[in-house]
């Protein structure tokens, strides 16, 4: 399948993001279709967390092409090498990205199925309810983690965006909202776990981490993300 990457639609030799040759790629989409249907299907998993990380890998993606379209062109050559380290590391967070997706469907799942366990004697419930907590604790993991790959997504398109490609400003701009948006979908999930957690140590931990990790992305949306209308 074809995918338009050019942003006005032209297929001509010039485009508008300034690289020459073709706007399509070829690219399946079959995967996300497949995910979205999963997503939307009534079962507990994937979730919330699972979607943040997809969102997180879509601003990655933009800051890969930034990179890649910078590092390309002639006019950019100054900022060359720094381009292209950026696409590399953009590819790579992008990986992380995904392989955060099944680990935060799996501990999910795991809450899951210690919530189904029998509960019909003492010994049972407490078997449930140790089984219940290493869950929590381990679903409210997850999403931190991930929160940490939106920080690490959210400094990178800063350095995207010193690069000065003009033309690709909205799209740092689109992948600084996605992380903003993947960041705020994983804080979500780590305090909702939160609730339900018996050891506030566990829990004070896990929110010192996330609310450091907030506060440095934070910082940096707020210089270079516009206010909204």
């Amino acid at each position: 399948m074809l995918v338009e990457t050019s942003s006005n639609g032209a297929t001509d030799p010039y485009s508008p993001r300034g690289v020459s040759g073709s706007c399509l790629v070829d690219r399946l989409v079959n995967g996300i279709d497949a995910y979205l249907d999963r997503l939307a299907s009534p079962d507990p998993t994937p979730g919330g967390g699972s979607a943040a990380t997809l969102v997180g890998a879509l601003g990655a993606a933009l800051c890969a092409m930034v990179a890649k379209i910078t590092a390309a062109g002639e006019r950019h050559a100054a900022v060359r090498d720094e381009a292209e380290a950026i696409a590399g590391a953009a590819d790579a967070l992008r990986e992380r990205f995904g392989a955060a997706r099944p680990l935060d469907e799996a501990a999910y799942q795991r809450v899951v199925d210690a919530s189904a366990l029998p509960k019909a004697t003492d010994e049972q419930k407490r078997a449930r309810t140790a089984a219940l907590q290493r869950a929590l604790a381990g679903a409210a993991e997850a999403p931190l983690t991930a929160a940490g790959l939106c920080a690490e997504g959210i400094a990178l398109a800063e350095r995207a965006n010193a690069l000065g490609n003009t033309h690709l400003v909205s799209d740092v701009e689109c992948a600084l909202h996605f992380f903003r948006a993947a960041l705020a979908a994983c804080v979500a999930n780590v305090r909702i776990n939160h609730r339900f957690i018996k050891d506030a140590g566990v829990v004070q931990a896990q929110d010192e981490r996330l609310v450091a990790i907030v506060k440095a992305a934070n910082a940096t949306l707020d210089r270079l993300l516009p206010a909204l209308p």
